[in-house]
């Protein structure tokens, strides 16, 4: 009788932990969807950003060919989460250049399409960077819950592992030097 009571806390106890992580593992879908979906936002803007700097800034093209590029390859689909960070943080990169360049084109920089579509920008890139941090959070919940004792022994017997974070480049975290971006 005892070995039965024990059986069956020792039962509940592996699915109150597998339901546990299953349900912060959902979680971790779930909002990175959401930054899929803001992602999408940002690519369908592209073009037409893309559209209205083409135009003024022909020094640039390469750039805007690359954005170009890596928007396809994002929505291409098949694209692993791995990948998708990347892509997504040279089309930051990318983007971010464009912006600086645009300092260069006082026409461009008062065309009213091309300011709506820079205000635009920036509000997705914040929109981006919000939903980065709450994917980053949701992932160390449950990475947290995939390490920690005993979740840890549940979650390698049914093979809940790591997630990735949403991490900038280390050249990223550098100071920018505004003089040479200017003088591109």
């Amino acid at each position: 009788m005892l070995f039965l009571i024990a059986v069956g806390i020792v039962a509940v106890m592996v699915t109150v932990m597998y339901n546990t992580l299953v349900r912060k593992r959902n979680q971790v879908q779930n909002v990175f969807a959401s930054v899929d979906a803001i992602l999408k936002k940002r690519y369908d803007l592209i073009p037409n950003l893309v559209a209205a700097v083409q135009q003024y800034m022909k020094h640039e093209q390469q750039t805007l060919t690359e954005v170009t590029r890596l928007r396809a390859r994002a929505l291409s689909g098949g694209v692993s989460d791995q990948e998708k960070f990347e892509i997504d943080t040279r089309i930051s990169e990318a983007l971010r250049g464009i912006m600086v360049a645009v300092e260069n084109y006082p026409d461009l920089k008062a065309n009213q399409n091309f300011m709506h579509l820079q205000q635009t920008l920036t509000e997705m890139e914040e929109q981006v960077s919000a939903a980065r941090r709450a994917y980053n959070a949701t992932v160390t919940v449950y990475n947290n819950a995939v390490e920690v004792f005993p979740t840890n022994m549940i979650a390698r017997l049914f093979d809940f592992d790591r997630k990735l974070v949403f991490e900038i480049q280390p050249v990223e975290r550098e100071t920018a030097d505004v003089h040479a971006l200017l003088q591109r």
